[in-house]
């Protein structure tokens, strides 16, 4: 059985993944370690419609990418100022995929903004 994928931008393809990546982090956290973490859920279902959403080049993506922006950077930001007061092996553990987190959202936010003309 062949695949067949039809791919037109390899950029939004990288960028489906790892919102795919995003989405599954952030719902089994919020399955396995603690059900009071609601806004970890809602975060990983929306960057798993996002995904999906990337990968189709759909037009409504483009509001879900602003959402989880605004989202991801709250969580991220709020995080890493609570971070800063654990030791320093827990510390560096979390605030280094989550700076590259928001790095990469900031990234993938200002792309999808200026392409946005290139979705259906």
């Amino acid at each position: 059985m062949k695949l067949k994928l039809k791919v037109e931008n390899s950029v939004m393809l990288l960028f489906s993944i790892f919102y795919a990546i995003v989405g599954i982090a952030f719902l089994s956290t919020f399955v396995i370690y603690d059900l009071q973490l609601l806004h970890l859920g809602i975060i990983g279902v929306l960057s798993l419609i996002t995904a999906y959403g990337m990968f189709r080049m759909k037009k409504w993506v483009i509001w879900l990418i602003v959402v989880l922006f605004f989202l991801g950077n709250t969580v991220g930001i709020i995080t890493l100022t609570l971070a800063s007061g654990w030791p320093a092996e827990f510390g560096v553990l979390l605030q280094l995929p989550l700076i590259i987190y928001l790095i990469i959202t900031w990234v993938i936010s200002i792309y999808v903004v200026a392409k946005r003309k290139e979705f259906e």
